[in-house]
């Protein structure tokens, strides 16, 4: 393989972890360095243009001095917070033992099979969560089942529409409803103590923590463009929700004054 040849083959492969970095939520800096360590073990330098749909890198080979720019599109997001944390331990790992191309390329396939929670724990965990904060908002017993049953068809829904490839404002408007639907009627039948704090924290898993979070840290590090797309992108994701719970809210004549 020659010089040209290797470089291309080394941009492509630091291209598709920059990738998979930002589908799976990290933020701009951190994406930055570990492409920087990645690309220092290969005598490399690396320059990133980052967007929330597409990223431009240029990379330079210390010894031949060649270039070449290459262009990625990003995938559909799906956060991931194992493959972050692995990626950034396998580039400090590749820095500091001064792994190949071909070692480098061989740890990112083993962390892409790396398997995730399976569906059902995800289920159960997030609608405890959600039964945690109707507690913690004074919600008694009948109103956590409550929170517990509405969180979780909702966020069913919200993954059953993720598996047909929706729109992600769809998918939360969606699951919003459905979520804000099944706590309505515990409103309407008035069970429990308090059934509006059921209603409140139905749709709660929803909340963009990533986006918004990533948007703080992009703006904070002067990466001004892809902060304020995340922080538009998790404004229209708290949107999505708030019609989903209006719209429920008035179909079922709620008024909570």
């Amino acid at each position: 393989m020659d010089d040209s040849s290797k470089l291309i083959k080394t941009a492509d492969l630091l291209l598709d972890i920059s990738s998979l970095l930002m589908v799976s939520g990290a933020n701009t800096t951190r994406i930055n360095l570990s492409i920087g360590r990645f690309a220092s073990a290969l005598n490399t330098k690396a320059s990133s243009f980052i967007s929330h749909k597409t990223i431009v890198m240029t990379l330079y080979d210390k010894k031949t001095d060649l270039s070449c720019t290459r262009v990625k599109k990003i995938p559909p997001y799906i956060i991931n917070f194992t493959f972050i944390s692995a990626i950034s331990k396998a580039s400090w790992k590749a820095l500091s033992e001064e792994w190949s191309l071909e070692q480098i390329a061989e740890e990112i396939k083993r962390i892409q099979t790396l398997k995730r929670y399976p569906r059902w724990l995800v289920l159960i965990a997030v609608s405890l969560a959600g039964t945690g904060f109707c507690n913690i908002f004074k919600g008694d017993y009948l109103n956590m089942l409550v929170a517990f049953v509405s969180t979780f068809v909702g966020l069913y829904i919200f993954q059953e529409t993720h598996k047909h490839k929706y729109n992600l404002y769809i998918r939360i408007f969606l699951g919003s409803f459905v979520a804000s639907s099944l706590a309505s009627l515990a409103v309407i039948y008035n069970i429990g103590s308090h059934p509006s704090t059921a209603l409140a924290t139905s749709i709660l898993f929803l909340v963009p923590g990533v986006p918004l979070i990533n948007s703080f840290t992009d703006l904070m590090d002067s990466k001004i463009i892809n902060g304020m797309v995340r922080f538009t992108t998790g404004a229209m994701i708290v949107f999505a929700m708030a019609i989903g719970l209006f719209l429920a809210m008035y179909i079922f004549q709620i008024n909570l004054r």
